[in-house]
């Protein structure tokens, strides 16, 4: 299938072709019931970039485990634990395929959650809460910082003295005028996020589902019954009247994980996949509100951007000379910029962290490991580390 990015679609294939190579493209070249199948695997397979260059917005994902009578906790607000351990084990294999795992105030409240990856090592989720009063604790499992980052969202102006507090301990805030789903997904989108898993309450979920920013939801139904009138589900209210309103899953699955049942599907069809980011020559006529100069001004941060490859997560090896004049390879510029945070620092254990940083097998885990020891470690950075960052753009 072409990719559904405009600036990386159809290269590979006019590569190869010009190399001789026979490339025959799905419901293209090769056109059968079989096909049409395999065709349909590919885009599910890709539904979060395809989702991402055709919204705007991060592939979000709502999951959440309910019993059998469609509750998400007890009348109480006691909700540990409504599924297996095979479940949740499953919920850690999501995070770990999201860039972000999103909840909201209530949550953070209730349930006082990690939200990592427990399944050991791999990527770590950044962690995203989203709260219009900033009704948050002082001391929660999310203000610890010192493996993955939190990012708190929050209506501009809300408790300074608290967001004060947690800057102290190395949360980043985020303010909004007016906050809603569809922009701060449209925020972190321009932060180069691709998949958001959120693991919110019903009220929130209800937002974002009206929002149109979920696209795919992650049912994990538990043999049980709790009851309550007052016991919370996982969707609150939509404004629907009439079942005939009720928004019907596509794609459906359907897959027994232990003792539950894993219902999974999309809210919304996969967009097609034409060419939806304008070039640059087409991006004055499309919007003339774009100063010519502007339309040339390219920004980058993750390697699935226009123009990602200049970012420092490329995955491209370079070469730079040591203080010997010997010639180290890196491999990515993200490898060396992390490690550079210590390089030239006097200290056994800096030189360990080097090490740790050069040998990271993705750029992504070089940025956790380089970020995580200097927030742990801000004795070893070495200074010029903390010269403003000016990769973006």
């Amino acid at each position: 299938m072409r990719h559904p990015l405009q600036h990386f679609r159809g290269n590979a294939i006019r590569a190869l072709r010009s190399q001789g190579v026979q490339v025959d493209v799905l419901g293209e070249d090769l056109k059968s019931k079989i096909i049409e199948e395999a065709r349909k695997s590919c885009l599910l397979v890709n539904a979060p970039i395809i989702c991402r260059a055709a919204s705007r917005v991060p592939f979000s994902v709502l999951k959440y485990a309910m019993t059998l009578d469609g509750k998400i906790a007890a009348s109480s607000g006691h909700a540990a634990w409504i599924s297996s351990k095979m479940s949740r084990h499953r919920v850690f294999e999501l995070r770990g395929r999201s860039d972000a795992v999103i909840v909201g105030g209530n949550t953070v409240r209730k349930d006082n959650p990690r939200l990592t990856a427990r399944h050991g090592g791999g990527h770590m989720p950044v962690r995203i809460v989203m709260t219009q009063s900033f009704g948050l604790p002082e001391e929660a499992n999310l203000w610890d910082v010192s493996d993955v980052p939190t990012i708190v969202v929050t209506q501009r102006g809300a408790r300074r003295s608290l967001q004060k507090l947690l800057a102290s301990k190395g949360v980043e805030v985020v303010e909004f005028d007016i906050l809603n789903p569809r922009d701060v997904m449209e925020y972190f989108h321009d932060r180069g996020y691709l998949s958001i898993l959120w693991e919110c309450g019903g009220t929130l979920a209800a937002s974002a589902i009206s929002a149109g920013v979920i696209r795919k939801v992650y049912a994990f139904v538990a043999p049980k019954i709790i009851g309550g009138k007052n016991a919370p589900s996982p969707v609150a209210e939509l404004g629907m009247v009439e079942m005939s309103q009720a928004l019907d899953l596509l794609d459906v699955c359907y897959e027994q994980v232990g003792p539950d049942m894993l219902i999974s599907g999309f809210l919304q069809p996969l967009p097609d996949v034409t060419p939806v980011i304008p070039s640059v020559d087409e991006t004055f006529a499309i919007d003339p509100t774009v100063a010519p100069h502007e339309s040339s001004i390219i920004f980058f941060y993750k390697t699935w951007d226009p123009y990602g490859v200049f970012s420092n997560f490329s995955p491209h090896p370079i070469q730079m000379a040591d203080k010997n004049g010997d010639y180290v390879t890196w491999l990515s510029v993200e490898h060396y910029y992390q490690a550079h945070k210590f390089i030239g620092v006097d200290d056994p254990v800096a030189r360990a962290f080097v090490e740790n940083i050069k040998s990271a097998k993705s750029s992504e885990e070089a940025a956790r490991i380089g970020r995580s020891i200097q927030r742990q470690r801000p004795n070893l950075n070495y200074a010029d580390a903390e010269k403003p960052d000016t990769r973006s753009s």
